[in-house]
């Protein structure tokens, strides 16, 4: 199970479970949560992100991208841990337990409204995909550097707004702030991860946003998504402010701040390793503060 578990890339959840932790969140705020809605979102949620895991490992293998010069997490299939048919196999296994558990979160959400189910069907499958062909196939969007737009649209505006939406059966615009907001920092560990392995993409003709800015731009371009999720939230809090403990969420800045300190002054790749984790974490510590703070 050890390889199957460095394959899964745990690391990675709490920026998945983030969207939905926040989702749930804005739905406190409106006396609408289920606990229903918010297990079966967060278990839709890692199996989703574990899908787009696995998928990336095979995909850079097919395609051969992953190469010695990754500084990244050791890859299962281009090291041989795992065979490639493993792989596919395993990833068949992850869409299926994502399909199932999308379903009856979408059944337990909006029942049987057939336009509704279809709605949300058609985007769970759009998850899916997006977490498939982010390196897998002929041509896949993540070498294109559409990625941080992927990101954005299923970790952020989905995420954060299909996850409220299932809870309360309702929408207002506001709402697109904190969506935003996480969608940013979402972008932002993608952006860590591009930066770190700028070489090697570079090398391998892997067209990310940092391979087509270069890596000063790159540095610039994470402090408008941190600056720019830091802003969403508080905006979203002066419009909707009850109580000062809405503020909390804001004790989670120091590590976006010791991000964007290490990206400005770093002198090798192999120093912004231990940054995707440090803003997964910072996104996690926002969604949960912010929920801590509507409860208190």
């Amino acid at each position: 199970m050890k390889k199957w578990i460095q394959a899964f890339r745990l690391k990675t959840l709490p920026l998945a479970l983030s969207n939905t932790i926040l989702g749930s969140a804005l739905a406190v705020m409106d006396n609408k949560f289920r606990w229903s809605i918010f297990a079966l979102a967060g278990i839709t949620t890692v199996f989703l992100q574990v899908l787009s895991n696995l998928a990336n490992d095979y995909g850079d293998y097919v395609n051969g991208k992953d190469t010695a010069e990754r500084i990244g997490p050791k890859r299962m299939v281009q090291s041989g841990e795992i065979t490639a048919r493993q792989m596919f196999s395993a990833i068949i296994i992850l869409g299926n337990l994502s399909i199932v558990s999308g379903v009856l979160l979408i059944l337990i959400g909006v029942g049987l409204s057939t336009t509704k189910f279809l709605l949300f069907g058609l985007l769970g499958m759009g998850a899916i995909a997006a977490a498939i062909r982010y390196t897998v196939g002929k041509n896949p969007y993540g070498y294109r550097g559409l990625g941080d737009l992927f990101v954005f649209i299923f970790f952020g505006l989905i995420g954060v707004l299909g996850t409220y939406y299932l809870h309360t059966l309702s929408f207002h615009w506001d709402l697109l702030l904190p969506a935003s907001a996480m969608g940013f920092l979402s972008i932002g560990v993608l952006n860590m991860n591009n930066m770190r392995d700028y070489e090697a993409d570079k090398n391998s003709g892997k067209r990310t946003i940092v391979v087509a800015i270069g890596e000063r731009n790159a540095a610039y371009y994470q402090l408008f998504l941190i600056a720019g999720a830091v802003i969403f939230m508080i905006i979203f809090t002066l419009i909707n402010y009850r109580s000062a403990w809405q503020w909390l969420f804001l004790l989670s800045t120091p590590l976006l701040f010791m991000n964007l300190k290490k990206v400005f002054t770093y002198k090798s790749n192999l120093e912004l390793y231990p940054e995707l984790p440090r803003v997964s974490l910072a996104s996690l510590l926002i969604a949960t503060l912010f929920w801590l703070g509507v409860i208190i």
